[in-house]
């Protein structure tokens, strides 16, 4: 692994590290919980040994005063544990939300369709659940094991022998259980994921699936990787099942042993009745972390899969650059050899695109469709990486601008419109804490929205979720306009801006352009149509992921639009 897979590593690590002091206490109150489960065992032997020989009721009621104390010590320790490992589970989880949040919404940029299906959400999920469960108990206890068998051999060597054997016996049986079932339920955890992907995806789709009849047809994809998931899921489960009967079958004939090879001693006198179920007892003690182990063997698998899953895409992030604070640009935009892919791609599919904008200027960028525009565009506001080249807004690299900075210089409308579950205020805001009501209702005026919004019953407070509940496409698009105009950017990207527009909506549109421009905004517009691009005054024409042609819009579409018309202008009249 190299530097900055261990610097990414070390977020789990230090999330744990700062835990040190937490799980030295959990230890030690393991330690006296373990010390006062002794008084189980010496109290029946007590009993047989002390109480019934000598016929004592006395005796006895001192006896049992004393484990009564001893057990409610132990109830008050034993609670006091669990609530700590609760605590433990959600301090990991509060150290690592954010991250996993931020992870779970970059990962698919980075990685593409393969990110797309990792949740590293629900593995913090798995990590806190065992870590606050009972798991994390039965690894503490595990050390204590040699103290009650060490008991049982003081007892007499023959018992402490047969209990020996038998716990190595079940330590064999457990590491041959992680190390089969290791492979299994990793694949087990993929398939779950591709299964979720596939809900979420037709979630978000369901018009689409409702209006083209396409409920059929993904119903037979889910149930084929839902009985792949279920294969794969019953092949881990049997792998670990037989291995989990067999651990509890020599378990039970442990314990039974130890009972008969007591009773066999006390007969021949070298052990009294109180050792015999003194050292029953003790060797079920000493078990006992291993049966909670078993119990909690899932959850400990989820949660081993989790970090490693969450180590490898915390690796897969950027690390935040330590930044010196500049200024915001407000001249220029300037490309110089730029060669960029779709998102997790390895080589260039838009290459050497050279350009240069000032404030106030328009680009329109067109080509026929793959032809590279929103790739560059991507690339331009930050979403993608530049494999070769450079992007400077006035001479500094984007990269010089944390990602909550470059939000306040660039606004971007994307071809996807995706709103989010919040009111209109908080999407139009960017769901930023400090609400700024006259930058609010400019960008809605700006995108033609405000009159709409004002017109529901809760304004600028209505609540709408993704798929902007009930919101027309027209109304959906102005509003994530309104968002990418938000605060007077100086860089706005709009791709594809009028798709879902009427003709009033894109009268607002081309005046919304005009205002930003003469703002001292840069605008480039992504357009197949050409209705878009007339508040510009250049044009950038890609074709095949080579900028075809570049200059003034006058001059570029007399060049290159008006000769591609004359060939469909015969077919029309033919």
């Amino acid at each position: 692994m190299g530097k900055q897979s261990q610097e990414h590593t070390s977020y789990i690590s230090e999330a744990f590290r700062k835990l040190y002091r937490a799980f030295w206490g959990i230890g030690g109150i393991s330690m006296l919980i373990n010390l006062l489960m002794l008084t189980g065992p010496l109290f029946m032997l007590q009993v047989y040994d002390r109480v019934l020989s000598s016929s004592s009721v006395p005796t006895l009621v001192v006896l049992s005063l004393f484990v009564a104390v001893l057990y409610i010590f132990y109830g008050i320790l034993d609670g006091l544990r669990n609530r700590l490992l609760l605590r433990v589970g959600q301090h990991v989880d509060e150290q690592l939300t954010g991250l996993a949040f931020e992870a779970s919404t970059r990962v698919p940029l980075v990685l593409g369709a393969e990110g797309e299906r990792s949740r590293p959400v629900s593995d913090l999920d798995s990590i806190r659940q065992f870590l606050s469960g009972s798991g994390p108990s039965a690894i503490f206890d595990m050390p204590w094991m040699p103290l009650y068998l060490g008991i049982v051999f003081l007892f007499h060597p023959l018992l402490g022998t047969t209990a020996l054997i038998g716990a190595l016996l079940i330590c064999v049986l457990i590491a041959l259980n992680e190390l089969s079932s290791r492979r299994p339920a990793a694949n087990t955890a993929v398939e779950a994921n591709k299964r979720t992907t596939l809900i979420e995806a037709c979630r978000r789709n369901a018009e689409s699936i409702e209006a083209m009849g396409m409920i059929d047809h993904l119903r037979d994809r889910w149930e084929d990787n839902n009985d792949v998931f279920l294969g794969r899921q019953r092949a881990a489960s049997d792998r670990s099942n037989i291995f989990t009967t067999m651990i509890k079958t020599l378990r039970f004939m442990l314990q039974s042993g130890i009972l008969g090879l007591g009773a066999w001693l006390v007969i021949q006198q070298e052990v009294s009745a109180g050792v015999m179920i003194a050292s029953s007892i003790m060797t079920a003690r000493a078990l006992a972390p291993v049966e909670m182990a078993i119990v909690n063997w899932r959850g400990f698998v989820a949660a081993r899969v989790g970090i490693a899953r969450l180590q490898e895409i915390f690796a897969s992030q950027v690390k935040p650059k330590q930044r010196v604070s500049i200024p915001f640009p407000q001249e220029s935009v300037s490309i110089e050899g730029l060669f960029c892919g779709p998102i997790a791609a390895k080589e260039a599919f838009v290459k050497n695109v050279s350009l240069e904008l000032k404030a106030g200027d328009g680009l329109g960028i067109i080509g026929h469709s793959g032809s590279g525009k929103s790739t560059l565009t991507r690339a331009m506001v930050g979403i993608t990486n530049p494999l070769k080249g450079s992007i400077r807004f006035d001479g500094a690299e984007l990269d010089q601008w944390s990602a909550m900075d470059r939000g306040d210089f660039i606004g971007y409308l994307p071809q996807d419109i995706q709103l989010f579950d919040g009111t209109i205020a908080e999407n139009i805001q960017r769901f930023k804490p400090d609400q700024d009501s006259d930058k609010l209702i400019e960008a809605a005026r700006m995108a033609n929205v405000h009159d709409l919004i004002v017109s529901l019953p809760e304004g600028y407070n209505t609540v709408i979720g993704a798929t902007g509940n009930g919101l027309s496409g027209g109304q959906r698009q102005r509003i994530a306009l309104a968002r990418a105009l938000y605060g007077n950017p100086f860089l706005i990207v709009l791709d594809e801006p009028n798709s879902n527009l009427d003709a009033e909506g894109e009268a607002a549109l081309t005046n919304a352009i005009h205002d930003m421009r003469e703002r001292g905004s840069i605008v480039i517009v992504v357009a197949h149509r050409p209705a878009a691009t007339s508040a510009v005054d250049q044009i950038l024409v890609m074709n095949e992921g080579e900028a075809d042609a570049l200059g003034a819009k006058d001059k570029i579409m007399k060049q290159v639009i008006a000769p591609l018309r004359k060939p469909q202008e015969v077919v029309l009249n033919g």
